[in-house]
């Protein structure tokens, strides 16, 4: 087994100079670029069906209940089988697993496209429609997350992470405000049937990658033990778990907003689909402003994923209790941002952290708990908006989250025996956390 990042990695027969990266630098390698853009086609029908999927559960039942329960189904599939997805992963050709996985979800949105535009469609069809888009996800999504590292190499991992962020908010920009206009003029159906078609291009773009410049990594060897091995990997791993665990809490309780902002635009302000396509395509603006930063950053620091994950809770705190329709719409976007900040710090500094060999395993257990933590929180969720309303649920998943990050950031500080330090650099507040010692030693020196 190797022992880094990296250890395992042959490179591809086009290298990329690291001192020449940029903000878009891990696109000049071509498997990634045609990965890209067939996940951005794809990605904008995937928000299509999101929107169309919430808004005809809600038309169907009239609960935002029934809407927790739909992104429960769809998610609790990673919570009951995420670690053995990642298990399957590591032992598999990722490429092949994703074209197959790609090829299931892109069949599930034809199905469902055709219940709901023959008129026979029930809201039971949504939910196994749900359920079995999260079991395709179980194999895709760490799929996805460690194949990123074989397009791109160790040094575009980071950069690379960040642009697959942006590219999924980019579609987020797209899809709402077009199934917007899909449901309202000719219904649902049409928008997941453009989904289901949608998943054409990436499939095309899988099969015209050169598998020669693709970045060798040992696939585990089917062997027994191998899930144990990732949780004991992980465990004693400090920097991997804490911001596990941290993703967990913002995930669970802060990011349930397919129940939160359809109940906004349909019982607090009393608006359409439109509206609610309008509050995912702000968020979505803040969101890509998130991935572009962190894209330029270049480096993750747990500083940067705390500070993200506070003042995203806090937002949410402060969007609750918004009066009026343009004032929480607009709060949308900083949310969006520092959600998104939260997202890739957390992906990206676990990716650059964990060994090659283990890639799979540890992403699907990240993902188990950022995706699977919606069978938790989004029933609860829904359950404190119907008993005492959206507003009050929207709050207690802010507080929660940012409960959570400084809660985090306290007991790393007293583990690695550090201070808070404020400061000013150049005009501007600095915080961080600084060695205890080292504060200790320079205030006897004076």
């Amino acid at each position: 087994m190797s022992t880094g990042p990296g250890a395992h990695s042959a490179p591809a027969p086009t290298t990329h100079d690291p001192r020449k990266s940029s903000m878009f630098s891990s696109l000049t390698v071509r498997n990634y670029r045609l990965f890209f853009v067939g996940q951005v086609v794809s990605n904008i029908g995937t928000w299509m069906q999101r929107i169309a999927q919430d808004w005809l559960v809600l038309s169907l039942t009239g609960s935002a209940t029934a809407v927790g329960v739909t992104t429960a189904l769809q998610f609790l599939p990673m919570l009951l089988f995420g670690l053995y997805g990642g298990v399957l992963v590591d032992r598999l050709p990722k490429r092949r697993a994703l074209l197959f996985t790609q090829s299931a979800m892109g069949a599930t949105g034809v199905a469902l496209a055709a219940l709901t535009l023959t008129g026979h469609v029930q809201v039971w069809h949504v939910y196994l429609a749900a359920f079995v888009v999260g079991l395709a996800t179980v194999v895709d999504n760490p799929a996805r997350q460690s194949f990123v590292s074989e397009m791109v190499g160790p040094d575009q991992l980071q950069n690379a992470v960040s642009l697959n962020s942006a590219n999924f908010q980019s579609a987020r920009l797209v899809g709402p405000a077009v199934a917007g206009v899909m449901i309202t003029g000719v219904g649902t159906g049409w928008a997941f049937l453009a989904n289901g078609l949608s998943f054409v291009a990436p499939l095309i773009g899988l099969m015209m990658m050169r598998a020669r410049e693709l970045y060798v990594v040992e696939r585990a060897p089917r062997a027994k033990g191998q899930l144990r091995e990732g949780l004991n990997y992980v465990a004693g791993r400090p920097e991997l778990i804490w911001t596990i665990v941290l993703a967990g809490f913002v995930s669970t309780f802060g990011f349930n907003f397919p129940v939160f902002l359809s109940a906004f635009a349909d019982d607090v302000f009393h608006a359409g689909a439109g509206s609610y396509s309008l509050f995912n395509t702000l968020m979505a603006v803040g969101s890509l402003a998130g991935a572009l930063l962190a894209a330029r950053r270049g480096t993750a620091r747990m500083r940067v994923l705390l500070a993200g994950a506070v003042a995203f809770g806090t937002l949410e705190i402060v969007a609750a209790i918004a009066p009026s329709l343009w004032l929480f719409a607009l709060l949308m976007v900083p949310i969006g941002m520092f959600g998104m900040t939260v997202n890739v710090t957390a992906n990206s500094s676990i990716q650059v952290s964990t060994d090659p060999a283990m890639r799979g395993r540890v992403m699907a257990l990240y993902m188990m708990v950022f995706m699977g933590g919606a069978p938790v929180g989004a029933p609860i969720a829904g359950w404190v908006t119907d008993a005492y309303g959206v507003r009050a649920g929207l709050a207690s998943g802010g507080a929660i989250a940012a409960a959570a990050a400084v809660t985090i950031g306290l007991v790393l500080a007293r583990v690695g025996n550090l201070r808070l330090s404020v400061g000013w650099n150049h005009g501007h507040p600095h915080v961080r956390f600084v060695p205890r010692e080292a504060q200790e030693q320079l205030a006897a020196a004076a």
